[in-house]
């Protein structure tokens, strides 16, 4: 009986190439779907519009938004926030600072930014506000709303008119984490000297 030899010796080469083929591309399956979840579930990056962040953040200046973060907490005062509202005019990113939290009552009066009565105190470098548009009257919060200002108080479309009113937690993209260039993170940007009396 004559046996092919070669024939046989080809079976064991092609299913090792088989499986090869398949773990290169579950492999490649694998990356596209950790691509897909960092980005859409983790982080991104977006650049700076307009000049309503100043002097923390600036025109173009690329940041790092965190998108998970608040996938496991809720925002907090002071958080820099980058969120999208529908509609033609305010279709892209957003960002702005949050000031006043669900359920809360804001009201600007005499250059003073008032959280349930008692004035604020602001940790970034601000400039009094000259227009203190709807919140020159108490606005109440709904549970899933914040209101929120730009650092450029009096160079800023923000919670203060109508135009972008206050933000609904839906909105919100996520947390604005880190300046790429220059680097440093967002939350170390502009802050208030604390002077020794603050510290004791």
């Amino acid at each position: 009986m004559y046996l092919n030899f070669e024939r046989e010796s080809k079976k064991p080469t092609l299913k090792k190439i088989g499986i090869e083929i398949f773990i290169w591309a579950a492999q490649i399956a694998a990356v596209i779907f950790l691509a897909y979840f960092i980005v859409y579930y983790c982080i991104e990056k977006t650049n700076v519009i307009g000049s309503s962040m100043e002097n923390t953040l600036y025109a173009d200046e690329p940041i790092i938004i965190n998108k998970f973060s608040y996938r496991v907490s809720d925002p907090k005062r002071f958080d820099v926030i980058v969120f999208k509202q529908g509609g033609g005019e305010h279709s892209f990113y957003n960002i702005k600072r949050i000031i006043g939290l669900p359920g809360e009552t804001v009201l600007i009066k005499d250059g003073n930014i008032y959280i349930n009565g008692e004035i604020m105190e602001d940790i970034v470098n601000v400039d009094e506000m000259i227009n203190y548009g709807l919140a020159a009257e108490e606005l109440v919060l709904e549970d899933n709303e914040y209101f929120v200002l730009g650092d450029n108080r009096n160079s800023s479309e923000d919670s203060r008119f109508a135009s972008i009113g206050n933000i609904t937690r839906d909105e919100i993209i996520g947390k604005a984490v880190i300046r790429l260039s220059p680097f440093n993170f967002i939350s170390k940007l502009n802050l208030k000297e604390i002077n020794e009396t603050d510290e004791e």
